[in-house]
């Protein structure tokens, strides 16, 4: 166990509304640690904990008993057990019932490919194997005409019973329009107590593939996250007398009860990295910043967004090659990390991840490792300082780290030096993550000019800055705490539910207002009801979006429902397509609701406690050069005073490099600002 809060550095925190008695915990499960983030008497108050990746509810447990609470327990929970499930392909044995004639499209997909001219790329295999789809002779017509019920009813589910599923998904074609066929399947599979995916439940609107495979991803994890929520509750009832009030934070970047969350995991599968996007912008909006993007460095992965005021979420995503049709943020990952590999190709190129040391063996500079990663390098480049990780309880082992990376140039065959090697593994690394935020940006039609960069994460204030200068961003934010910013984020998330229904109506300048009022009723009273029936209370937001296309066109953008949405389509298609067809017909496709609530955590002003910490210079390599750079404990910092770098600022959950020429302060926030040009 390792306690998040080193002695002297404390943050108070003014209580929102909650009742007194009321305890939140906020609990992100990574990879490595789990990240716990409370409050406590006015401060909040953070655990790291080893991840039990067997039981991940069991180091949960080993927090809570750590944190010894005995008030009533409100659990606000993100996890990347649906991730990894779909990942390792450790889900459910699946049945799929669907149209007759239409069994293998969740194996055909769209033939779309993912490098268009690899003749020799590998498909992903479906989640259902071709013996565990039926087809039910039934139709729907596209206007929602009823042309023929399921027929054999009785055969199909005995034909299903013998085949031994452990969860079931039915999709039919358009049932999105009309639901009744697969309600008549759906009620007659419950005898066989099995969780079942129904297609129009899940996501009510056109594209059966992208639906289908919805449904089936869904399946596929509801037996997994039911069993972990449930052992989690057990958990959680461990601890105390009275029964926890538990929720699950979604891919959306708000929260939802566990009950949901065990119907719906597929809503679930980004829960972590939505944490972190969410923290990110509420503390941004805490300096004044609003248009941000955010960079989450951790051992191995780095999760980037973009966040243009509101944070929006996109309707299509993929886990894991797999379409994925609910709403989730837009969040860009790639394979690097403090703990990814370096290695020299076939050609004698250098190269870094997507591979990593994970925990064991971890880098060199741990003890236990053999192979070159970034965190070697930044700790050769003296970028981290060995006395000064984690705080001081966890010393570096620079001589290991030398000595190791020396030898293993040598069976390279390499006349590298350690400081030229380190650095160019710095390059390489960076010109991957500078990729994944040009995807999120530039490649959308942003000026990364008009944009704060949000580092956090162990590792992102180690590259923010050279980041940040390589792609024009002016200001580099450091959170305060930025090592668990992703289990804050989950501590300040809103209660959020996503509803969406197609209705495919051609427009020109004027909007059907009557009739998208009567469709945008149905999905508020069910919002509203879903929200009663958990239980919660107080003022529900509603914002209402639509999916629009130029009429022909396979694909839509998203924007808001105004009495101006013809006109802010157009404008939204010439900034991110550059070109746009004047006097062409409109089509809205699809309309969408989002219902959000305060879920009432107690979070409020943050004000960050100084202690006197001496100031010392060390050697740190730029661009190849050894220059001698001010060692700063964050904790020192006065706020409002202005810096120079170069200058390497540490703290206890991640380590900060200023270079040369940029300047750099703390606000009255907590939050750290690096001015970049």
């Amino acid at each position: 166990m390792v306690q998040f809060l080193p002695a002297g550095v404390t943050l108070l925190l003014r209580m929102a509304r909650t009742s007194a008695r009321d305890f939140y915990l906020a609990i992100d499960t990574g990879g490595t640690f789990t990240d716990c983030v409370w409050v406590e008497q006015g401060r909040l108050r953070m655990l790291k904990v080893f991840t039990t990746p067997a039981d991940p509810s069991q180091a949960i447990l080993q927090a809570l008993q750590q944190i010894g609470n005995t008030a009533p327990l409100t659990l606000l929970h993100g996890t990347t057990v649906g991730t990894n499930t779909v990942l390792q392909r450790k889900g459910a044995k699946v049945a799929l019932v669907t149209t007759r004639g239409f069994e293998d499209a969740i194996e055909i997909g769209r033939q779309a490919r993912p490098k268009l001219y690899d003749f020799f790329f590998d498909r992903i295999e479906p989640l259902v194997s071709s013996g565990m789809r039926f087809g039910v002779t039934e139709r729907t017509a596209s206007t929602g005409e009823i042309l023929q019920p399921p027929a054999d009813v009785p055969a199909l589910v005995r034909s299903v019973a013998a085949n031994r599923p452990e969860a079931i998904a039915v999709c039919f074609l358009f049932s999105f329009a009309n639901p009744r066929n697969e309600n008549v399947i759906a009620a007659a599979l419950e005898e066989l107590a099995l969780p079942l995916s129904i297609s129009h439940q899940i996501l009510p609107e056109f594209r059966e593939y992208e639906r289908m495979s919805t449904a089936v991803v869904n399946a596929y994890l509801q037996p997994v996250m039911t069993n972990y929520l449930r052992n989690l509750e057990r958990r959680a009832r461990e601890t105390g007398k009275q029964r926890p009030r538990i929720f699950v934070m979604q891919s959306t970047g708000g929260i939802t009860s566990l009950s949901t969350a065990a119907r719906e995991p597929v809503r679930t599968v980004l829960s972590g990295p939505a944490g972190g996007v969410v923290g990110a912008a509420r503390m941004a909006r805490r300096s004044g910043f609003a248009r941000v993007i955010t960079f989450d460095m951790g051992g191995t992965s780095t999760d980037v967004a973009l966040v243009d005021g509101d944070i929006a979420a996109g309707s299509q995503s993929e886990i894991a090659g797999l379409p994925v049709g609910v709403p989730m943020l837009d969040i860009h990952t790639v394979g690097a990390g403090g703990g990814s590999l370096a290695r020299f190709d076939a050609a004698g190129a250098l190269r870094v991840g997507p591979e990593s040391a994970g925990s064991d063996p971890g880098p060199i500079c741990y003890g236990r490792g053999t192979e070159p990663t970034v965190t070697d390098a930044n700790l050769l480049l003296g970028r981290l300082q060995p006395h000064r990780f984690l705080g001081g309880d966890f010393t570096l082992d620079l001589d290991r780290t030398r000595k190791i990376v020396r030898e293993w140039l040598k069976k390279q065959e390499s006349d590298l030096s350690l400081e030229r090697f380190a650095a160019g593994v710095i390059r390489v690394v960076n010109a991957t993550m500078e990729k994944a935020i040009r995807v999120v940006s530039i490649e959308r039609g942003y000026d990364t000019r008009d944009f704060a960069l949000v580092a956090f994460g162990g590792a992102g204030g180690l590259h923010a800055c050279e980041l940040a200068q390589g792609l024009g961003i002016p200001r580099v934010i450091i959170p305060a705490l930025p090592g668990a910013l992703s289990a804050f984020g989950i501590l300040v998330s809103d209660v959020v539910k996503d509803y969406s229904r197609t209705v495919l109506l051609r427009i020109q300048d004027k909007l059907p207002i009557a009739h998208l009022e009567k469709e945008f009723a149905v999905l508020s009273a069910r919002a509203k009801k879903d929200l009663k029936q958990e239980e919660w209370s107080g003022a529900i937001r509603l914002q209402r979006t639509a999916d629009v296309r130029y009429r022909g066109q396979g694909y839509e953008l998203n924007v808001p429902y105004t009495p101006r949405l013809p006109q802010h389509f157009r404008d939204q298609h010439m900034r991110r397509y550059g070109y746009g067809y004047p006097g062409r017909e409109l089509e809205i496709v699809t309309l969408r609701l989002r219902a959000t609530m305060n879920s009432q955590s107690p979070i409020g002003k943050i004000d960050l406690q100084r202690r006197a910490e001496p100031v010392q210079t060390a050697p740190v390599y730029f661009e190849g050069k050894s220059t001698k750079a001010a060692i700063y404990d964050r904790s020192s910092l006065e706020p409002a005073r202005k810096y120079r770098g170069p200058a390497v600022i540490t703290e206890y959950s991640a380590t900060t490099v200023v270079p040369k020429g940029m300047k750099f302060t703390l606000d009255r926030t907590g939050n750290l600002h690096v001015t970049v040009h």
